[in-house]
Formats: C-alpha cells, structure tokens, sequence
C-alpha cells in the first residue's frame, strides 16, 4: 500500500508530481494528483472510451466539495488559478492519501474526519466517488456540497467558455442527466442518493491552469461548467454519501456492491502472480491497466496512461510480460487475433486511431515484435492448433511480404539485410519527428531491424518444422544463415567494440552508440554470440545503463541531449538523443544474464540493476512505472506517467529472468 501523510498531502511541491490512475478496461480513466488538484488536460473523474479503446472524452473533471459543521465552512478541493493563485486550499486540511487499492483521501475538519474514496468499475465508464464521514456526536450536524465541473471534450483539448455549450439538465429523483446538443453525443449521469437537495447554478469556472501543460509549451488554461450544487445531509456520527458518475445509468445505492466486487477483482489479481513480493505485485496490479477490450471478443494493450492508445509495436513488446510471464493465455490469444485481422500487406499497423480513423501501418519493427510475440506464446503456451489455425498462414504472408516489398520501402535487400526507409518518415521505435525535421534519421539497416528479421525467420523456421512444413522451414533457415554471415560482415565496430547502429543506402554504417545492439544479444535466437555479444553488454552498461533503463544515445555523444524538458520542439528533439527508456531495461537484463551466465554473482548484479524501480512506484505515477527519465541524474521520471512496455518488462524479469 502506497501512502503519504501530512507531511507530503500539505507540500503541493512534493504533492503535484504524485499522481494517481484508474482505469476501467476499456481505455477509459480517472486520473489526478493525490491533492485532488488537476495538473494536466487528462486529468478527471470520468475520461470515457466512446469507442474502446479510443475516442476518449473527459467529462467530469472534479467535483469541487465543502464540509459545513455547525456553520462553519471547510473547503477540500484545491485548485490552481491563472498560474499563481491557489483556491480553495484543501490540501491544507488533507492528513493522508493512500491507495488502498485505489486512491483514498483523509481530510480533518475541526473533530470531524471526511474520507474520500475514487474508483472506476471493469469493462465500465463509471466512475464511483464514496465520502465517509465520521465526527463526535457533538459536531454531528453537518452538511456536504458537491459542485461537479464538467467539460464534455475530447482528451487532448480544452474547454473554454461557450454560451452555447451551457448542457441541459434532465433532473430523476436521485439522477442528474447531462446531454450536449447535437446527435450521438456522450451523455454524463450523475446518481446520489435521493435526500439531497439539488440547486440549479449554471456556472463557469474561469481560468483552472495546468502547470504540467504549461511546461510541455500547450496551452495550459481551461474553464469548466459547474450545473449545480449538491447539498447532503449528513447524519449522526457517521455517514457517507455516494456519487456514481457514468455514461449508464445507476443507482447510488449501488455503491457499495460496486466496491465490493472491485477490491474483490483485485485482490484476485495480486494474489495470481504468486510472489508475496509487494513490488511484485504491485507490478501485476499495474499491467492490468493496460489491457483493454478492443470490441466484445478481442482485447488490445493501451501504450501508456494518458494520451497513448493501442501501438502495435508498444503492445508486441508488452505482451511478454503482461501475458505470457503471467499466465494470462487466453488474453494473449485475443489480444494476437485482433492485430492478425488487420495485417496488410505483412505489416501490423503502428497505432490505432483516436477517433476511428483507418489504423496507420507507418512501421518495421511493429510486425516482426509480432512475430516474436507468437513464438514467445508457442514456446510458453503450447497451442499448436490455436498458431496452426489463426496465425501460421499469416507468419508466412509477413515473411513473404518482406521478401518481395511492402510499405515504406520495407524489403530483403540483395546482401539478405531487411532495408527500410522512405524520405521524411520514421519507422522504428526511434520516430520523433518534429514537422519535416526527422530527429533521428535511420532510413537504410536499422541494427534492431537485422536483429528481429533474423529472430523472425528462426521463428518461423522452428513453427514450420514443428508443423511439418519442410519447404517453408527449409527456405526461412537459408534466408536467417545469409544474412547472418552479412549481417557480421558489416556491422561489427571494431573500433568501438559493438556494432553500428544503421547502414545507410549508401553503405555508410552509423558509428552512434545506442541501446538498438542489445537485441542482437537478447532476442530467443541471437544474432551476435560468443566475445563478440559479451563485448556488446559491455559497452551497453558502461554507456548507456542507468539506474531507470538505457540512455538512447551515450552521453559522450556530441548531439547527447540530458534533459527532457521544454516545449514540444526541445522535447522531441532530446526524446531519442538520451532519453533513458525503463523498457529496454528488460532486454538489457536477458542479454546481461545470457554472456555472464545464471550465477549467483551475474543474479545478484542483474538484481540492483533494477533496484531504484522499487522506491519509483510511490514518486511519479503511483503504482506504476514512467515512460522516460532524463538521462542526466537525478533521471527525472517524464513523459507518460504509466508506460505498458515500461511496467512489462520489469515484470517478465521478475518472474522469469530472476524468479
């Protein structure tokens, strides 16, 4: 349980960079910082998935609460104003904050103790708020406002005041409807218990300013709709009072048994990665809310909390570690299924669109990710008839397509090297691009691409001979044995002692050094063995290991960016240049523990490499893992605060490289 006093819930210094994150399954969230103060544009109560996972829209931002005791007037709710202004300052009252499992707030009002609890409910855009109130009996007459603010916007916008935006309100005994004009637009319906008083307001709250969007360079202002105000009260010396916030409709009533079966849910989920290791299973809790439903029958993997969706290649590398590494077969066999239904032309597509759009397939690596991610599930699983049956014809139509040509200039060069490239786009995992300035141009042999084509077709090669195939496991074998020999004939650095990092088309390889080599070492068939791979682990931990991942460009580089921090540009520009990224921590640790060997020594060692994620669950994004960290110390967690492929790999190494 991750918990914080006084101490920390009265600092908004140290209480604005720890946020907390609910998710429902479905891609939608609830999401703020453990004040309750909103530093982002994604943070609120309810950010629905219209169109799971994408489409997502914030309706409920917060509910803004008051605390009346015998007259006297205790505000909870903290807010940021025109950049420097805070009101009301209920952080000053907070004692606590912990999640227990999901985020729970503890205020003090002169005797009296109001706890507030936030939770979303699985497969669900229903958010459900519960307060506790408990108080001598002498201060036992109190009353409890809720003022909720809403925006009725897309995630990634901001709402501003609008005259014409001013919602309609359908008033039912214990349920408020909100509906935006228009056709087919998300309805809000809040449920409360029916001995509240409801005041209709209509009321625009000006200029809440987000100090996160401010310092990303976005426009960082916003101003919310308050409809009405909620008056309860409050009975005796205990009571609560329940808000369910959704897209259906509900009762408050049913509060309780939605609490009920969510820690139940839960509990469920710690208890089936079988360590009593807390870190551990706050790793397992942590994946769960990445895996979301694609429609009714097949499920896919959000990239990162708050504003990625479903990324083939993010979702490819995650699948080890949030499926395969815990058991979890039948959601790895959906999750496969949905992304074989939508190859073309032998290529998975890169990502998903928000609203719906056609998937866009702007990706090499993505694909072959997928190929390993099958021979991963073969290996751990052993369905045979599930491969032979959805997913072997489609491993051969990816090989195929590889072969002769597809998207992007994706195709087997005459050396046996995969060439991919076009002018102005980026396809491997290294795609910051700022407007036509291409960050980190690797058009050509990508080394990682030479790595995941020969992993591909061993891959391959092995399902065909398991299934009998000679011709096809004949032909993938001779292709992985010429461009093996090709490969080590033009990508060992001998000055550096690792390998390049690409080849460009006119032969010229790219002496940077980077983390892209630890997959020649690390993936299930090597490409690089023997000194040869053991020098490349070398030259990894000595320049790019970290306490938080690898860095994506040694330090000692002359265009090594430290700090990622800045406007869009000055981000996009460092996000590749050094950038330390927590996932490739995991392929660091399999190549360390493949040339050093399983010893007690190389176990130990592999061990504190990743120590420092321990005390990260409690300082960014709570319980998770971040997207980034500077490269520079102290490595400053950035980015998204819940990265997939981040949270993944820590726990593949947990229970299978370290168990």
């Amino acid at each position: 349980m991750i918990h914080f006093d006084e101490r920390i819930c009265r600092s908004l210094e140290a209480a604005e960079g720890r946020e907390w994150l609910e998710t429902n399954g479905l891609g939608g969230f609830a999401s703020s910082t453990i004040t309750g103060m909103n530093t982002r544009r994604y943070h609120g109560l309810l950010v629905a998935a219209v169109r799971p996972p994408t489409e997502r829209v914030l309706l409920l931002s917060k509910l803004e609460e008051t605390l009346i005791i015998n007259g006297e007037r205790f505000d909870l709710a903290t807010n940021r104003y025109q950049e420097t202004t805070i009101h009301p300052s209920g952080f000053l009252l907070q004692t606590s904050f912990r999640l227990d499992p999901f985020p729970i707030f503890t205020y003090a009002a002169g005797q009296a103790v109001i706890e507030k609890s936030v939770f979303m409910l699985h497969d669900e855009n229903t958010t459900v708020v519960r307060y506790r109130f408990h108080a001598p009996q002498e201060d036992g007459r109190a009353t409890l406002e809720l003022r909720p603010l809403v925006a009725f916007r897309d995630y990634h916008s901001m709402k501003h005041e609008d005259a014409a935006a001013v919602w309609p309100l359908d008033i039912e005994s214990g349920l408020v409807r909100l509906a935006p004009r228009g056709e087919n637009r998300t309805q809000l319906f809040l449920a409360y218990p029916p001995a509240a008083s409801l005041h209709i307001e209509g009321v625009w709250y000006k200029q809440f300013a987000y100090s996160e969007e401010k310092a990303r360079g976005f426009d960082f202002r916003e101003d919310l709709f308050n409809p009405g105000a909620l008056t309860f009260n409050l009975q005796g010396e205990t009571d609560t009072v329940d808000i369910i916030a959704s897209t259906e409709r509900h009762e408050a009533r049913e509060a309780q048994l939605f609490e009920t079966q969510e820690r139940r849910r839960r509990q469920a989920i710690t208890e089936s990665v079988g360590s009593s290791d807390e870190y551990v299973q706050a790793l397992r809790v942590a994946a769960d809310q990445f895996i979301v439903r694609r429609r009714q029958d097949l499920r896919s993997v959000i990239a990162g909390y708050h504003w990625f969706t479903d990324w083939g290649r993010d979702t490819m590398i995650s699948l080890a570690g949030l499926a395969f590494a815990t058991g979890q077969f039948d959601t790895a066999r959906e999750i496969l299924l949905a992304f074989a239904e939508v190859l073309n032309e032998g290529l998975i597509p890169n990502r998903f669109s928000d609203s719906g759009e056609q998937p866009e397939y702007n990706t090499v690596d993505g694909t072959l990710w997928f190929v390993h991610a099958i021979g991963e599930f073969l290996r751990r699983g052993q369905d045979e008839q599930f491969v032979r049956r959805y997913l072997y014809e489609r491993l051969k139509e990816i090989i195929s397509w590889h072969e002769r040509g597809t998207h992007y200039g994706i195709h087997v060069a005459t050396d046996g090297l995969l060439r991919a490239g076009q002018a102005g786009i980026q396809l491997t995992w290294m795609d910051a691009k700022v407007g036509d300035y291409v960050v980190t141009p690797r058009t050509g042999k990508p080394v990682e691409i030479q790595a995941l084509w020969y992993n591909a077709l061993r891959t391959l090669e092995e399902i065909a001979g398991r299934f009998g195939d000679d011709a096809v496991r004949t032909h993938c074998r001779a292709l992985a044995e010429g461009m093996r020999a090709s490969f080590n004939g033009q990508f060992w650095n001998e000055a550096a002692n690792c390998l390049f990092d690409y080849i460009d088309d006119n032969g010229k390889a790219n002496p940077a050094i980077r983390p892209n080599q630890i997959f020649a070492v690390s993936l299930p068939h090597q490409l690089v063995t023997g000194e040869r791979a053991r020098r490349i682990v070398e030259v990894v931990e000595s320049e790019l290991l970290t306490p938080y991942g690898l860095r994506s460009l040694s330090p000692h580089a002359l265009d090594y960016r430290g700090r990622y921090e800045g406007d869009a540009f000055s981000r996009d520009t460092a996000y590749h240049q050094g950038t330390v990224w927590a996932w490739l921590m995991g392929p660091f640790i399999t190549a360390y523990l493949k040339v050093y060997g399983r010893s007690h020594g190389s176990l130990a060692a592999a061990r504190s490499f990743l120590r420092a994620f321990r005390s990260h669950l409690s300082e960014a994004g709570l319980g998770q893992v971040s997207e980034i960290f500077d490269g520079d110390p102290p490595h400053t967690p950035r980015g998204c605060i819940a990265q997939a492929w981040s949270v993944a790999e820590l726990l593949r190494c947990e229970l299978e490289e370290l168990a």
